[in-house]
């Protein structure tokens, strides 16, 4: 119910804010969502701040923002699964560029294994990139933005951090630790008189990135991949709206409401939209 309420009111215009002097982090921007979303936001007059351990690909993803119209671009070697790096290079951001504002978690990973299949290290390794890399940048930029009440906290999370999926057991996990953090720190910013804070927390369904190589959804019409300058435009457009949930498409609408379905009905819809098959195709062999 709150989610269709805030997107009524999403439908009527919004004042145009202004994005001229923000110092945007993005993790994992040398690819794949994280450099669309980088290239969305360069002509807003944005200082873009670039993590990634893919020097040539986050080097490649500054070149282009400039061509788009960033003036200002840092491009950073960070291992968000790294708890050390991630504090280090958050104080070399500090002193070479200065304080966070917008700060997009964006890294993740898919390993595809099921339960069984997965090894304690690929466990910790999914948990690493996908929660605790977005506990460690909360914690290193949130102070500064709560010390002036202003600020916006992005996480990348997933569909499948609503619902535990085929093949997911570690990612949906990890994703979901991700929702119930971003939930915590939106109450307590918000009951402690830090309202000036925004968070928004991104729920896509699958996205044709690296991530998810291979694979294709057998309902398209109900649950498409999509392109990922397709959804960075819809992440901005979040952004800009500051709103609290992005769920797309809106069939993943359907996982979120999974406490008023028997689970019956949860596996009878997998094997509607033949999601199974789909990642024993994609993963199955790898």
């Amino acid at each position: 119910i709150f989610l269709i309420i805030e997107n009524i009111f999403c439908i009527f215009p919004l004042r145009k804010k202004c994005y001229a002097g923000e110092i945007v982090l993005i993790t994992g921007s040398a690819n794949g969502i994280g450099r669309q979303v980088a290239l969305k936001l360069a002509p807003l007059g944005v200082t873009l701040v670039l993590w990634d351990i893919d020097d040539e690909g986050n080097k490649e993803t500054s070149r282009l923002a400039q061509q788009n119209g960033a003036n200002r671009v840092f491009v950073y070697h960070c291992d968000c699964s790294r708890r050390e790096d991630v504090y280090e290079q958050a104080d070399k951001v500090r002193k070479e560029v200065g304080d966070v504002t917008i700060l997009i978690n964006n890294a993740g990973i898919l390993i595809g294994k099921k339960f069984c299949e997965l090894t304690d290290e690929d466990f910790e390794k999914t948990f690493r990139i996908n929660f605790f890399s977005q506990v460690w940048t909360c914690k290193a930029f949130l102070p500064a933005m709560v010390a002036c009440n202003r600020g916006h906290l992005i996480s990348t999370a997933s569909g499948a951090g609503l619902l535990g999926l085929y093949r997911q057991s570690d990612y949906s996990a990890s994703k979901s630790a991700v929702i119930g953090m971003m939930e915590s720190i939106h109450s307590e910013l918000y009951h402690g008189g830090k309202r000036g804070i925004k968070t928004t927390i991104i729920c896509p369904y699958f996205i044709s990135t690296r991530l998810s190589k291979g694979f294709k959804s057998a309902k398209p019409c109900l649950f498409p991949v999509y392109d990922p300058e397709y959804a960075a435009s819809r992440i901005v457009d979040a952004i800009k709206k500051e709103k609290f949930y992005l769920i797309m498409p809106p069939a993943v609408y359907l996982l979120g409401l999974k406490i008023f379905f028997p689970r019956k009905a949860v596996l009878f819809l997998e094997s509607y939209v033949k999601f199974p098959e789909s990642m024993e195709e994609a993963f199955g062999q790898k």
